[in-house]
């Protein structure tokens, strides 16, 4: 018989969290330079993936950021199961959620530069506070409601989002409406959102935009009360079974819708929520197979150390200058490699400095939480 594993904290989920953040973390500089070191053909476009679409269009790149988001959405049925255990009231347990929330808001603002009191040119919208806020509302919701409910809501939010964008006129708008120049998300930021905007006129992470990134969130709430669920017949085998076909049915929607509404990432799309919904909840299915279903474990802990102090080397990367250190450990034998293997031996020699500072903090047990 096959053991049931619902462990309070899911070590896959962990190493998911720190193989999405490997990329920020140089990992994607890492995959460059191989391309630099071979030039051929397969690493040329793995290369590419490593760069951000310009506008429609998907990459591996610009999976990271809703991936990150759909793996918060995935831990919070388990947060949430401890809390009541635990005997904290709804009150107090809304009070975490909306304090969280806040807090990654106002990270972000510290992020991208608050404490310049520069407020006229700060950017409010951020990467941290997409996932405050996104992850915040979902929660809720989660409270709140049940799971019919939320599916009902989840499905409104990308139809109603789509029938905004599509149909109705941006005010003096010239550019059609799935443009950079023409589209409501712009134009909403241009209105509401103070201070400045990331580029100018558009932000990526801005107000509207938030809607279609709270369904991202709801659909890892969605996996993790997946996880949970105890039924007769149902193994962690078969879990994993159900996890890939819903994956292949998002993928199926968002290609389709796709064509009346573009896969864009800057526009968080509903058709890239599809899509990106689908490897995410592949990947997760990955990891949750092999991780904590066959319990193979010891190679996750490289993984592991970066994903439980993700967002600490998210912000570190910001205000610690890891680069001098990497310069001062590996610059000299960065100088004796062949010119075409320089960048790979760089990029390993930063990542070795930012695993070293979280394996540091990993050692002391110090995780920033939020």
């Amino acid at each position: 018989m096959e053991k049931q594993k619902q462990s309070r904290r899911l070590l896959s989920l962990d190493a998911l969290r720190g193989f999405d953040m490997f990329f920020i973390m140089g990992g994607a500089s890492l995959f460059v330079a191989l391309a630099t070191l071979f030039p051929n053909a397969f690493f040329q476009e793995i290369a590419e993936q490593m760069g951000h679409v310009e506008w429609n269009g998907l990459r591996h790149h610009d999976t990271i950021f809703p991936l990150f988001l759909f793996i918060a959405g995935i831990s919070f049925p388990f947060s949430l199961k401890k809390q009541r255990e635990q005997g904290k009231t709804e009150a107090e347990i809304y009070r975490k959620i909306i304090r969280r929330g806040i807090t990654l808001v106002l990270l972000g603002c510290i992020y991208n530069g608050l404490l310049q009191f520069d407020f006229a040119n700060l950017r409010c919208a951020s990467v941290l506070a997409r996932i405050g806020l996104g992850w915040m509302f979902a929660a809720l919701l989660f409270v709140n409601l049940r799971t019919s409910v939320r599916a009902w809501i989840a499905g409104a939010i990308l139809v109603g989002y789509w029938v905004w964008m599509a149909f109705i006129p941006v005010p003096g708008a010239e550019a059609g409406p799935f443009t950079l120049e023409g589209n409501w998300v712009g134009y909403v930021d241009r209105m509401l959102l103070p201070g400045r905007l990331h580029q100018g006129f558009f932000d990526p992470e801005g107000l509207l935009s938030t809607l279609p990134g709270i369904v991202t969130a709801m659909l890892g709430m969605f996996t993790g009360e997946w996880i949970q669920l105890k039924k007769e017949g149902l193994t962690e085998t078969r879990k994993v079974l159900y996890m890939v076909v819903a994956g292949a049915l998002l993928l199926a929607v968002g290609l389709l819708w796709n064509m009346v509404f573009p896969i864009n990432k800057k526009l968080w799309s509903s058709s890239f929520v599809c899509v990106v919904g689908a490897y995410s909840v592949w990947m997760f299915a990955l990891f949750y197979y092999i991780v904590d279903v066959l319990e193979w474990k010891r190679w996750t802990f490289f993984f592991q150390v970066i994903g439980v102090n993700s967002i600490t080397i998210y912000l570190a990367q910001r205000f610690i200058n890891f680069s001098f250190t990497s310069d001062a450990l590996f610059g000299g034998l960065v100088g004796w490699m062949p010119e075409a293997a320089q960048p790979l031996v760089g990029a390993i020699g930063y990542i070795a400095v930012c695993w070293g500072f979280l394996y540091f903090l990993y050692r002391q047990r110090i995780f920033l939480k939020v």
